[in-house]
């Protein structure tokens, strides 16, 4: 039986938190294995990305009601505009209902939790807005990928491809996953070494980044409630 996992797209994702982890599943068709990848949005309209490509999807949503594995990109202004599209939000909380997993790359999580689908779940995000995860009812986690339950979520846009290659893991083994980290020959070596977190922390242009995000997220769905001590 073909089992179906499902990227969602929407107006100004980030193509990298779409196209990375789909580079790797589509790995799992090429094996031969049951499993098929299809991206899925509320018509086979082009959409931009945040980039400078257009993207289309290749089903509808209302073509694609039970899929095993659903995985939501992230982005900044289009996703914070997401997480108030109620047919979006919708299908998300039907496929929820018979998934085996709904995962999210990215500040996709904030599109999850607006679905209600992070509520009472440990989770992670762009470190940008992870401290905006508590008004979806979700614990942040400052991790790479975060697997709670039935729900899966990667931090920042190239995290999703750590997430991507676990999930082939899962679904058909170890010599899958490598096979996936083979054909796309993800072995990354950042020309100025791994990302300086006390830097992050103390430098004014990473914080002037985290006021943005907040900005815009509160542009799109109001300000955080406030919570009792």
């Amino acid at each position: 039986m073909t089992k179906t996992i499902a990227y969602v797209l929407y107006p100004e994702l980030t193509a990298l938190d779409l196209v990375g982890p789909l580079t790797v599943t589509s790995v799992l068709e090429r094996l031969g294995s049951d499993w098929r990848t299809v991206t899925v949005a509320r018509d086979l309209s082009a959409v931009d990305s945040d980039a400078a490509v257009g993207l289309r999807a290749t089903a509808t949503f209302d073509q694609v009601t039970d899929p095993d594995v659903v995985i939501v990109p992230g982005g900044s202004a289009g996703t914070f505009a997401a997480c108030a599209d109620q047919d979006l939000l919708g299908w998300l909380r039907a496929a929820a209902e018979s998934a085996h997993l709904m995962a999210s790359v990215c500040t996709g999580s904030l599109i999850l939790g607006a679905a209600g689908l992070l509520r009472g779940r440990r989770a992670t995000t762009h470190w940008s807005l992870l401290d905006a995860l508590p008004r979806f009812g979700a614990t942040p986690v400052s991790e790479r990928w975060v697997r709670d339950g039935d729900v899966l979520t990667a931090a920042g846009v190239s995290a999703g491809i750590d997430m991507a290659l676990h999930l082939v893991h899962e679904l058909e083994g170890e010599e899958a996953a490598r096979l996936a980290q083979l054909v796309i020959e993800y072995d990354p070596e950042p020309p100025l070494g791994p990302l300086d977190w006390a830097w992050v922390e103390h430098s004014e242009r990473p914080d002037l980044l985290r006021r943005y995000m907040h900005a815009a997220l509160a542009e799109a769905l109001g300000p955080a409630p406030e919570t009792a001590d």
